[in-house]
């Protein structure tokens, strides 16, 4: 099997075409056509990813956030793009194409975790809406995303009672407003600006702040799962580099 019956494949859930303008998708480094019996996938393709890559033998890093973002000017020794190609390992790159996705991707990850049901994007937005069996408080429901995301510490405002909610991961923070104009209890996303929780406050919803890097990396081990069910033949497995250094005291 090649990247490129891969890269077919995640088409049928996640195709690129759906990806925002700004974004950059698919294969940023190396060879659709290069055969693939071992890949890591991760949320950020860093160094050490790739070093972890190296040792394993894997040909292929799938990861969320594109290894190239911006136009590069140069490819220096040592950096991350230039260990790619000098170790002739493929980035396949899935971003905002998987953030939107309506059947398998990082926004329906995260509504699975979180319990939620019932669930649909709201058109042209990147606002994920659901329910929950039942009302519970805002810090009951912001304990259950502490420990299901395995996060070491989470922000939240106050609500008595939060049914419908919002999820937006990563840098969701301006879905609020569709999470407000469609009556949502609680927005949860991976960061928050101070002017959208007063925003929020003066609204009446309640939010949920979990760092980006938690809001995301629920989709990575679903989507190992998904890749190995689908290509039985390559070994998939999660990074076990740890990527999010944040420290809380």
């Amino acid at each position: 099997m090649t990247v490129n019956d891969i890269l077919n494949y995640t088409e049928t859930f996640a195709p690129i075409s759906t990806s925002a303008d700004f974004d950059n998708c698919g294969v940023l480094v190396g060879d659709k056509e290069a055969v693939v019996t071992k890949a890591i996938l991760a949320l950020d393709i860093t160094s050490a990813v790739v070093d972890e890559a190296k040792r394993e033998k894997a040909q292929l890093i799938i990861s969320h956030h594109p290894i190239i973002f911006n136009p590069l000017k140069r490819v220096e020794k040592n950096s991350v793009v230039y260990k790619l190609i000098k170790s002739n390992i493929t980035a396949l790159c899935l971003h905002t194409n998987l953030d939107l996705s309506p059947t398998f991707g990082v926004n329906t990850c995260l509504g699975e975790a979180l319990g939620m049901k019932h669930c649909s994007f709201v058109p042209d937005t990147y606002a994920y809406i659901g329910e929950l069996d039942s009302p519970i408080s805002s810090r009951e429901f912001a304990i259950i995303a502490k420990e299901k995301l395995n996060c070491k510490g989470v922000k939240y405002t106050g609500k008595d009672k939060v049914q419908k909610i919002c999820v937006s991961s990563g840098a969701g923070a301006e879905e609020i407003e569709t999470a407000i104009e469609n009556q949502c209890d609680l927005f949860l996303t991976g960061e928050m600006k101070h002017h959208l929780y007063i925003e929020a406050m003066e609204k009446g919803i309640a939010v949920v702040e979990l760092g980006h890097f938690k809001s995301e990396d629920v989709v990575i081990a679903p989507l190992a799962k998904l890749l190995s069910q689908k290509f039985p033949q390559i070994e998939f497995t999660k990074t076990q580099t740890v990527i999010d250094n944040v420290e809380y005291l």
